[in-house]
């Protein structure tokens, strides 16, 4: 890589970095902020809650990362126009194609790394990220019960704790358990732990009384005890929901015909997913390309260039739109994938042989000869 061409490519991964890390942070408070309850109700500890959200992350930047990389080129090269650094250039020779290598080499760096984040890191992060939070909802290990509140569970129970010692146990302790339809349980203990046994976890109470009425038949019994245990992590693991699309491979999706537990139209999203698998990451590429093709290829104004950065500006949006559309229309038939690919490759062949055939200078000494021949 020339030294120019180092230039602008650093100037354009700077600048991608901090529009990437300030768009990450808005949306990562945006989608934290469903988690926030686990936090101050149910007392999720602060690393899970860390944990979880940044699970989220590669998901949000492979939808943001072809929107930044487009605004990042978008404002180099009309700096670079604005500066006069690309007129300085264009003099001493420098055709667009040369120009526009930074811009080039930043989108196919980014495509590679989206092509690894789409096919290997959002699998592994849903994935990591449903078994967190079954876990969470469903575990009562994963549960701090805050003193002085009741805190309901997932199974017809709910709990009261008084106070936390520094011990780890808990004082004053009360259960209500209706997690039998025609059984009501009360427990109340002085003291108790919280444990955890190959079969789940479990309330170890101490010194206190078991009261148990029957709905039906309105028996009443009572007892008093010294130690007693009970399991409250009644969750059937079948309860789990399927694999969902993002978590499965590359090749589970494009074969997903051959699954008979599939209905047909999740064999069609599947399908469609595999092959956005695909062309997402090219969108890196092929936005790049769009920012810099017009400012490199278009006339130059001395007023400034917001006609050609507003040109830009909505075809990303109409290719990007595009996109999602015909991926929604792809999902219920399939005869629109090909739309798919033509969304993709067509605006990014027309970039590319702007770039690489138009020579300004080339027509501008053409048309010049033309006029002084005319003339003579």
């Amino acid at each position: 890589m020339k030294i120019l061409n180092r230039y602008i490519f650093k100037q354009i991964f700077v600048g991608f970095v901090l529009i990437s890390c300030s768009l990450l942070a808005m949306l990562w408070l945006t989608q934290s902020l469903r988690f926030v309850e686990m936090v101050t109700r149910q007392g999720l500890p602060v690393y899970l809650f860390a944990e979880m959200t940044s699970l989220l992350m590669p998901r949000i930047f492979n939808v943001l990362s072809p929107i930044a990389v487009f605004v990042s080129v978008l404002f180099v090269y009309n700096r670079l126009i604005s500066d006069r650094e690309l007129a300085a250039m264009q003099s001493a020779g420098i055709s667009p194609w040369q120009c526009a290598q930074g811009a080039i080499w930043l989108g196919i760096i980014l495509t590679l790394f989206n092509v690894y984040i789409m096919n290997w890191g959002i699998p592994n992060a849903e994935r990591n990220f449903r078994e967190l939070e079954w876990r969470i909802k469903n575990n009562l290990n994963q549960m701090m019960f805050r003193e002085g509140e009741f805190t309901s569970l997932r199974n017809g129970i709910t709990v009261f704790i008084d106070k936390h010692e520094s011990d780890g146990s808990i004082s004053g302790i009360f259960v209500n358990d209706e997690s039998k339809p025609n059984l009501k349980v009360t427990l109340t203990a002085e003291k108790g732990r919280l444990i955890e046994t190959e079969s789940g976890p479990r309330i170890l109470f101490i010194n206190g009384v078991r009261q148990e009425i029957n709905k039906e038949t309105f028996k009443f019994n009572s007892l008093v005890f010294s130690r007693y245990s009970a399991d409250f992590n009644n969750v059937d693991s079948s309860r789990k929901k399927a694999a969902s699309v993002r978590e499965k491979n590359f090749w589970e999706l494009i074969n997903s015909a051959d699954d008979a537990t599939l209905a047909p139209q999740d064999v069609r999203k599947n399908i469609v997913e595999g092959h956005r698998r695909i062309l997402a990451p090219i969108y890196n590429l092929v936005f790049a390309l769009l920012a810099c093709v017009g400012l490199l290829v278009g006339l130059f104004n001395r007023r400034g260039q917001m006609k050609i950065i507003a040109t830009e500006v909505v075809l990303m949006i109409i290719i990007n739109g595009t996109d999602l559309a015909v991926t929604n229309l792809a999902g219920r038939s399939l005869y629109w994938l090909p739309v798919l690919y033509m969304n993709c490759f067509i605006p990014l062949l027309i970039c590319l042989y702007l770039l690489w055939f138009y020579n300004p200078f080339y027509f501008y000494r053409h048309n010049r000869k033309g006029l002084v021949k005319n003339e003579n």
